[in-house]
């Protein structure tokens, strides 16, 4: 983060709350001309501050608001193990999110689904078929109280 400045700072949280505004919108709001706004977003986005731009969908309304937390354990651990795991799950559409975590569980994946009785047969016949693994523990969501796109620095 040392090479940030303020003002790329500030073109960041921006940009985390509105990826839309246009080159001039944006100068505007960081008080500098278009060319060196440009050049900045440029920058973030070579060095990797920005990874992409995306539009944040709603689940509900495209059927698949149904969340379910699955903590995974495989059945025996290697590097081999783990790296075919991760190339199945990269595969599977319905698992949008899947992180390697410590502790009792190896992996922990967000599955998002229509309903119930599609996790279950999702369950049987998608995760319940890969070979390593060991166990799972399903998580069903209620009702989700905060979620951050952005981060805060």
């Amino acid at each position: 983060m040392e090479t940030l400045d303020k003002t790329d700072l500030e073109i960041l949280r921006i940009l985390q709350q509105n990826a839309r505004l246009t080159t001039k919108e944006l100068a505007a709001m960081v008080h500098l001309s278009t060319t060196p706004v440009f050049e900045r977003m440029k920058r973030l986005e070579k060095e990797g501050y920005i990874k992409k731009y995306v539009a944040v969908l709603d689940a509900n309304k495209l059927n698949r608001g149904f969340v379910v937390f699955c903590c995974v354990k495989l059945a025996r651990l290697n590097r081999d193990i783990a790296a075919n795991f991760c190339r199945v799950i990269l595969d599977i559409p319905e698992v949008t999110e899947c992180h390697n975590i410590s502790g009792e569980f190896d992996y922990l994946l967000k599955i998002n689904a229509p309903d119930m009785k599609y996790y279950q047969e999702f369950l049987l016949n998608v995760l319940g078929t890969i070979d390593s693994l060991g166990s799972i523990t399903s998580m069903f969501v209620m009702d989700e109280i905060k979620r951050n796109y952005g981060l805060t620095f």
